[in-house]
């Protein structure tokens, strides 16, 4: 009886952090994004990585996000549409990530908030060998920024990879 009761409770607790770490579910995505909760926008929404080869290991690129609205900006999750690439987002000279793909990883809330005009920078790395010998080709990938100003934040970047 006493293991039964342990299985339940295991289960349940597994299925609150599954739960609790999912992705939000806000609909559409957009690449700016603006209302009365302040606007979040990126110099740049995408980036060609160009012709990358397996063996030469992981490449990274950093996006620059910013609050251009006069209210504050709350980052509240972030996560990658595979497992094969980490973000990490930095403010005002604090790390926080690696964060990964939902599912596979858990997507903690990062809770932190962006002033008018202050800037962030957005780590991308991609592990072109992740997926082995079938991940050739080209790839397009995704981060995801969930935050309080409406619709997420997508940074995109592609690649050509080789062998």
């Amino acid at each position: 009886m006493n293991k039964i009761i342990i299985g339940i409770v295991t289960i349940v607790a597994v299925g609150g952090v599954i739960w609790i770490a999912r992705p939000s579910q806000n609909g559409n995505t957009a690449s700016l994004v603006s209302n009365s909760s302040g606007t979040l926008s990126a110099e740049e929404l995408s980036f060609d990585f160009g012709s990358i080869s397996m063996a030469a290991g992981n490449v990274s690129h950093n996006f620059k996000i910013k609050n251009t609205d006069p209210d504050p900006v709350v980052i509240d999750k972030m996560y990658t549409s595979c497992m094969c690439t980490i973000a990490s987002l930095t403010i005002d000279g604090k790390q926080y990530g690696p964060f990964g793909m939902p599912g596979h990883t858990a997507v903690p809330r990062i809770n932190k908030s962006l002033d008018p005009n202050e800037e962030a920078v957005v780590e991308v790395v991609f592990d072109p060998a992740a997926h082995g010998p079938a991940g050739v080709g080209t790839i397009q990938r995704v981060v995801t920024i969930e935050n309080n100003a409406g619709q997420p934040l997508e940074l995109q970047f592609s690649a050509m990879v080789t062998p």
